[in-house]
């Protein structure tokens, strides 16, 4: 019996081992791509909805839910690093590795949510308090977080399971759990935010309590998937509940600089829309509306981003370093042939696409300089994001952090001179991502061609 049980698992291990070709490529990229768009259209609809109650709601959502994507931040990061440790054992078949992480990951999670949501509760409100300069965005951002931020817990551990399926390459239930967790969000929105189908009208704040809702759906969702597939057998996922001392340092060794890379990245565009909302409440309501726009359009890179990263890292597993160049490349093709289709679809239906969020003509005028502004940054970062993964994936995530950090002083400098100082327009203010973009690009390419990366072991 033990004898026909390890021959499954070879047989099964040998199916995690990745190729530089277009279907292995795709098999990754495509069901990440599937439950990236799910997040992106439960965004979309809370700003579409809430841009249907005005354009002070549009303005609070947006300064409110930039701060939840910081906490989130946590949860993403912790999922990349797993996600890389995890498809790194992929490689190398190594089953009971994976259990490992996987349940060290779990704890390692739920005391990150805790930790977060006791300095939201505790510090939120005297940040904003001294950076927002309109008090009753203030007051709106605070009650919306105040409800959002319990969702947390429930985002991290949905988080450790996305990078189980995406690092042992069944990718294909993302798309799955993130189907149900829209369709959940929908509803509840629709039903909170206006008062229909018999709940309560709660305006913004029914927009936070139907993502808490989404997110409970999704966790369930996902660990079902766990249980009813076997998986949880097959990869001992539970069978390591008593924390490893090693398995965690070994966890935050690769983790905490994404962690922080992240937390420095959705930090500075939390201080860019503290910038905008300086310059009035119109700015604010259309960045919000751009942000969720090409949130939905930057899915295809973001999925190809995560798919360099897991390949890079599983190639590296098998031995193959002589390929991840070459998988580079292939992985920013694609990405920018998809950001120039997609910001040529932006560019030609601009009034279509916005007129989702408001009937404000004047509203929708004000948003097309920035919306070309943007469009042009992003074929940027749809090749520079790739490389950054590429980086990420060797598991020298140190580098990723002072790649990180170097952007972020740059990208913030631009914001102080250009938006604070100058008080320049919306569509020079988005100038800023060029400056990020370029700096990101430059040190990832140095850092990869250096071949400082070779023989780290993770």
């Amino acid at each position: 019996m033990p004898r026909r049980k390890y021959i499954f698992a070879t047989s099964k291990t040998r199916t995690m081992q990745l190729e530089v070709s277009n279907r292995d490529i795709i098999k990754i990229a495509a069901p990440i791509c599937l439950a990236l768009i799910i997040p992106q259209i439960n965004h979309m609809t809370n700003t579409a909805f809430l841009g249907r109650l005005g354009e002070f709601e549009l303005a609070a959502n947006g300064i409110a839910g930039i701060y939840y994507l910081v906490m989130y931040m946590i949860a993403y990061g912790l999922n990349n690093g797993m996600q890389v440790l995890i498809a790194r054992r992929a490689g190398q078949r190594h089953y009971g590795g994976i259990g490992q992480l996987f349940s060290n990951g779990l704890m390692l999670g739920f005391c990150c949510s805790l930790v977060a949501i006791c300095i939201t509760l505790l510090a939120a409100p005297y940040f904003f308090a001294h950076s927002l300069h309109n008090p009753q965005i203030y007051e709106a951002a605070i009650s919306f977080i105040r409800i959002r931020i319990w969702g947390l817990p429930l985002l991290m551990m949905l988080s450790m399971a996305n990078a189980f399926y995406i690092g042992s390459g069944h990718s294909k239930v993302l798309a799955v759990t993130s189907f149900c967790q829209e369709i959940v969000n929908i509803v509840f929105d629709y039903g909170l935010i206006f008062g229909k189908l018999g709940l309560p009208a709660m305006g913004l704040n029914g927009a936070a309590t139907a993502s808490i809702i989404a997110e409970a759906t999704g966790f369930t969702v996902a660990y079902s998937i766990l249980f009813l597939k076997r998986y949880y057998l097959t990869y001992s996922l539970f069978s390591y509940l008593r924390p490893s001392w090693d398995i965690l340092k070994s966890i935050l060794n690769v983790s905490a600089p994404i962690i922080v890379q992240f937390l420095f990245s959705i930090g500075s565009w939390f201080v860019f829309f503290i910038f905008i909302e300086h310059l009035g409440e119109r700015p604010l309501a259309i960045s919000n509306m751009l942000r969720s726009v090409f949130g939905l359009f930057g899915i295809f890179t973001w999925a190809l981003a995560a798919t360099c990263n897991t390949m890079v890292s599983n190639l590296i597993g098998q031995g193959k370093q002589d390929q991840v160049f070459k998988a580079i490349r292939r992985i920013s093709l694609y990405s920018l042939a998809c950001s120039l289709v997609v910001c040529a679809l932006v560019n030609i239906f601009p009034y279509t696409l916005l007129h989702i969020y408001t009937t404000d003509a004047g509203l929708i005028a004000d948003s097309i300089l920035s919306i070309r502004v943007i469009s042009l940054s992003t074929l940027l970062m749809a090749v520079s994001a790739v490389v950054l993964n590429g980086v990420t994936g060797t598991g020298n995530t140190r580098m990723n952090l002072i790649t990180e950090i170097v952007a972020v002083i740059g990208y913030l400098i631009y914001c102080d001179i250009v938006i604070e100082r100058m008080r320049s327009p919306l569509h020079l203010a988005w100038g800023a991502d060029f400056f990020y973009w370029i700096i990101i690009f430059i040190m990832s390419v140095w850092y990869l061609k250096s071949g400082r990366w070779r023989g780290k072991a993770i």
